[in-house]
């Protein structure tokens, strides 16, 4: 039976409820994670609930965060899924949500259309419901043909995918966008930053568009190879595969409780 974890009690899936008053649903005013996991371990557990908290914070939202904590154990413990997600919410109406879900289907690639895409500078450090701006800019790239869209700002730089960091590679180093361009401080970004000793570097579409590799990371997804951006086709190439590897080595060692090093510990 698909079961969620509403407010602390244990539920079927199809009978969990908050009031349609509360502004998490009105207004989409909350915040969230989601979390990748294996063999029923939630991978990154304490630093996606770290950020869940700085979230929180930043929104001015009360949050227990004992008690959410409490529903992914008790979640877990009656479930034991596998291979899956934990999405895990908090609402300003004062309700705690954790659900599993199925992992997607992931391709081996993905294609990218540009989006023009003005961040929200007053939600930067808050990983927020508010993700209506996000799920249309997926659904304008799908429209033109691609899998995903690469949010680019209206002075042309370039950001992020709506749901997923983005990587390219310039004579063979890795690149990514700085925070200070308001992408989201991923947990995933920072390991791919790690494993690689990528770089935060500003970018433009004509940067990209030039670039010998390019992927995607995520909680979700791991790492992706794109294969186009817009027009120009791009190979998996050497860098993605090594990249690819490295991040799931290091997903592995954490899940048997390896000690990794601090960054990725003390991310928020």
């Amino acid at each position: 039976m698909e079961t969620a974890c509403v407010d602390g009690a244990l539920v079927p899936l199809a009978d969990a409820r908050i009031p349609v008053t509360d502004e998490g649903l009105l207004r989409g005013d909350g915040v969230f994670e989601v979390m990748r996991l294996y063999e029923g371990v939630p991978f990154g557990r304490e630093q996606h609930m770290r950020r869940m908290a700085l979230s929180a914070k930043n929104l001015r939202l009360e949050m227990d965060v004992a008690g959410l904590e409490r529903d992914i154990d008790a979640l877990l413990s009656e479930v034991r899924p596998g291979d899956a997600l934990l999405r895990t919410l908090a609402t300003r109406g004062g309700h705690r949500i954790t659900l599993i879900e199925p992992l997607p289907e992931l391709p081996d690639t993905v294609t990218l259309g540009y989006v023009t895409y003005e961040p929200v500078l007053l939600l930067d450090g808050v990983k927020s419901l508010s993700y209506g701006a996000n799920m249309l800019a997926t659904r304008l790239a799908r429209e033109r043909g691609f899998d995903e869209a690469l949010l680019i700002t209206p002075q042309g730089s370039v950001l992020e995918l709506p749901t997923a960091s983005f990587f390219w590679v310039a004579d063979g180093v890795v690149h990514t966008p700085p925070l200070t361009e308001h992408v989201l401080d991923s947990i995933t970004r920072r390991i791919v930053l790690e494993v690689t000793d990528g770089r935060e570097t500003k970018a433009t579409r004509k940067d990209v568009e030039s670039a010998q590799e390019a992927f995607v990371a995520s909680s979700v997804r791991e790492v992706i190879a794109v294969s186009r951006v817009e027009d120009r086709a791009l190979e998996r190439g050497p860098v993605t595969e090594q990249t690819a590897r490295a991040v799931r080595a290091r997903i592995e060692a954490e899940l048997a409780g390896v000690p990794q090093g601090a960054g990725a510990a003390d991310a928020p």
